[in-house]
């Protein structure tokens, strides 16, 4: 494959982004929705209005604005939204309500002796994964797993879910310095939230301004010697 842009590159609707070198060319559009970008003649262009990120000869745009898109075994945080009699609605900022069902949080879930709102109430705040999705139905939640459930302290950011990616870097560059030198729990979720548990009200203050920051300036190289430098001037060299 031949790239045509750099990575990271601001990239328009119908751009091209690469020539496939082989294969069969094809005047049949194919289209790859989870990477924001389609295949027509050999010649790979962008759907959308996007950074564009390569890694390993993968091609993919990131949305400037979009929502979130759910796939299985996403790590998600979730609100109560409604409650049933066997299952609870969860908003995961998706096209999609969540389902999260009794029996997954419940032990022997009985529907007539367990009240669901004595586990989880209507605005109440989870962390899960999506452990069915397939387009067919609503997506089905687990909270069985390490750290996962109901989440109970620290401070949830929500981000666009457009910039998640940004908010990890390469490699969880990015989070890696937003977690070393802030000294914090962090959690990104797929989905456009950010929980923090710091030591500290300073320190969360501080870490939410380089998070927005972050969404800010997305797009822009050297971010993240930018924000190395925000973060060190405002909480020193490490903590």
């Amino acid at each position: 494959m031949k790239v045509l842009v750099a990575d990271r590159q601001l990239v328009r609707p119908g751009d091209c982004l690469a020539i496939l070198e082989e294969g069969v060319i094809s005047n049949e559009i194919k289209r790859y929705p989870d990477k924001h970008i389609y295949v027509l003649d050999n010649k790979v262009y962008s759907d959308v209005l996007g950074i564009v990120y390569i890694e390993d000869k993968d091609i993919n745009v990131i949305p400037l604005e979009s929502v979130y898109y759910p796939r299985k075994d996403d790590t998600v945080i979730g609100i109560v939204d409604s409650i049933g009699v066997t299952s609870w609605s969860i908003d995961i900022r998706a096209p999609y309500k969540a389902i999260l069902p009794a029996s997954d949080v419940i032990e022997g879930f009985n529907p007539i002796t367990h009240n669901l709102r004595n586990y989880l109430d209507t605005g109440d705040l989870i962390l899960a994964k999506i452990a069915v999705f397939d387009r067919t139905r609503d997506p089905v939640l687990t909270t069985r797993g390490k750290g996962l459930g109901k989440i109970l302290e620290g401070v949830v950011v929500e981000v666009k879910p457009s910039k998640v990616a940004r908010l990890v870097g390469k490699k969880g560059s990015m989070y890696n310095l937003l977690s070393s030198k802030s000294g914090c729990d962090i959690t990104i979720a797929q989905n456009g939230y950010v929980w923090l548990k710091c030591k500290d009200e300073y320190v969360t203050k501080v870490l939410i301004e380089a998070i927005r920051l972050i969404e800010l300036k997305a797009h822009i190289r050297g971010l993240t010697e930018e924000v190395r430098v925000f973060l060190e001037s405002k909480l020193g060299e490490g903590k």
